[in-house]
């Protein structure tokens, strides 16, 4: 991981402003993408030298009114401006990350199963799926396995073909997972996953250095599932109170739209699958020495 995150994170951000954005002339020829560090320092009013150190990795701790004159200079929205906070170790208290937990409550499991018409599962900040409803392991039943939301969009070869625009889904991805980041920059889960992605997908290696962070939004997700074709999902996310850093996301089809009848028609076919692996397991002749026996 990166050892300047803050500063990173700044200069990705003045890289991809350009001085009609922020309503400055542009002069001459530019050696830099996008506005100058002086610039910068001029629309939040901050010291050139001072915001160059802040670049740099020489300041890292900035106050919370300077984190806020940089967020409303460089144009930053709330996720963006609450990573920059947690950059520089600046978040209120209740924006830190207390100690996190991967284990799902009996409680949260049973709540996810009484949706028995849209998937439900729950996910870490790393992605990671740590419990699936029955629809939602029906719809994600293309990947092998269906563990990790990043892995299975840029590793695994279902990813391109499930999701219908690719380029959108990889990139809310990674702006997903960027935002872990800001929050625990040390969790070995974090390395684990962002090493593997930077050296197997130029993809993600290539959005992963745009430093992009954004929370989960509310957009439709355009899915092709090989077993019931176009699938059209608008989803909601909560925070488990009791697990911080794990969301509960719910997805949800149109009342009376096609993909009504596609997540009926899928949860069929995989209860039907269900039910034929548990009988021919049953079937199976019982073996000498067997614990089950």
């Amino acid at each position: 991981m990166d050892d300047n995150r803050m500063g990173d994170f700044l200069r990705a951000c003045r890289a991809a402003l350009r001085p009609h954005d922020v309503g400055m002339p542009s002069h001459g020829t530019r050696r830099v993408a996008g506005l100058r560090r002086e610039e910068v320092a001029v629309l939040a009013g901050v010291n050139a030298d001072y915001y160059t150190r802040l670049e740099q990795g020489r300041e890292r701790n900035p106050s919370p009114q300077v984190i806020d004159a940089l967020s409303h200079a460089l144009h930053l929205d709330e996720d963006a401006r609450a990573h920059l906070y947690r950059l520089a170790e600046a978040a209120p208290a209740d924006r830190l990350s207390p100690r996190r937990t991967e284990r799902v409550s009996p409680a949260l499991r049973q709540l996810m199963d009484g949706y028995p018409n849209t998937p439900a599962f729950v996910m870490n900040r790393t992605l990671d799926l740590l419990a699936v409803n029955a629809l939602a392991q029906a719809l994600y039943s293309a990947f092998t396995p269906a563990d990790n939301l990043a892995r299975m969009t840029f590793l695994d070869p279902a990813g391109p073909t499930f999701h219908t625009d690719w380029n959108r889904a990889a990139q809310a991805t990674v702006a997903n997972l960027r935002e872990a980041t800001g929050f625990e920059p040390d969790n070995p889960r974090l390395r684990e996953l962002v090493g593997p992605l930077t050296e197997h997908s130029p993809d993600f290696a290539r959005l992963w250095q745009s430093h992009t962070v954004r929370g989960k939004t509310q957009d439709a997700k355009h899915f092709l599932h090989p077993d019931v074709g176009p699938l059209t999902l608008t989803y909601q996310a909560f925070d488990v109170r009791e697990a911080p850093g794990q969301q509960l996301v719910i997805y949800h089809a149109e009342p009376g739209s096609p993909s009504v009848h596609s997540l009926h028609l899928l949860g069929s076919l995989h209860a039907t699958r269900r039910q034929d692996r548990s009988q021919h397991t049953a079937d199976q002749p019982t073996q000498p020495g067997d614990p089950h026996r």
